[in-house]
């Protein structure tokens, strides 16, 4: 599987031509070739099909009904390529679709973002780079409405392991987080131990098991 360091072979689907070609010079930008980019669901079918890419990004509307054919497209594909990688765009945050999406295969390579956050253009592609690499990326507006649903356990979470918390569920490892906040690695994993203990979640050794036990939780 491509690392961050190897160049990735994407197909996009994005009906608006603005977005599209924006994400296309994005990508290329940063080393990357867009393979096909496609403006329905039934176009991205075909394009994987075609040219078997390394990654998907995909918005979550899409012709002919703009509601959620994109998200089904992903899905689908997931179910016929559990291996396939995909990162799905959303203007707005939408808690099944975000459930839908995470409980596709095993939910390893799978990110769900807002599209504002392709406006921050090195944590975007940071972020398709973790996907395509088998991570498990999630908008950080979508964590903190699934949060919401569990107020009361999480009452017992500090502000700061709260923050980690965040953190943990959009993918990063201890080291970034560690950098994000200014602080040492010991104290990042001391402060996820601390949350794994007090939400009763099993300890995990790597970031992407601690970011699937965590939405495991928020979407119980």
């Amino acid at each position: 599987m491509p690392t961050a360091a190897q160049p990735l072979r994407v197909v996009l689907a994005e009906d608006s031509v603005l977005l599209r070609e924006g994400l296309i010079g994005l990508l290329s930008r940063f080393g990357h070739q867009v393979a096909a980019a496609v403006g329905d669901a039934e176009g991205l079918h075909a394009a994987v099909a075609a040219h078997d890419p390394d990654v998907v990004v995909t918005d979550v509307r899409m012709p002919p009904g703009f509601q959620d054919e994109g998200l089904r497209a992903a899905v689908a594909l997931r179910a016929e390529r559990p291996g396939l990688p995909v990162l799905v765009l959303s203007q707005y945050v939408q808690r099944s679709y975000a459930a839908d999406l995470l409980d596709t295969g095993d939910g390893t390579g799978v990110g769900y973002l807002l599209k504002d956050r392709v406006g921050q253009v090195e944590e975007f592609v940071a972020a398709l780079e973790r996907v395509a690499a088998g991570g498990t990326v999630v908008d950080p507006e979508v964590v903190r409405q699934l949060l919401r649903r569990h107020r009361d356990p999480l009452q017992a979470l500090t502000p700061r392991e709260r923050e980690v918390l965040g953190l943990v569920a959009e993918g990063h490892s201890n080291a970034k987080i560690a950098r994000r906040l200014v602080v040492t690695e010991a104290a990042v994993g001391k402060h996820i131990g601390n949350i794994l203990a007090k939400l009763d979640l099993p300890p995990a050794e790597d970031t992407h098991r601690r970011v699937l036990a965590v939405l495991a939780y928020l979407q119980a």
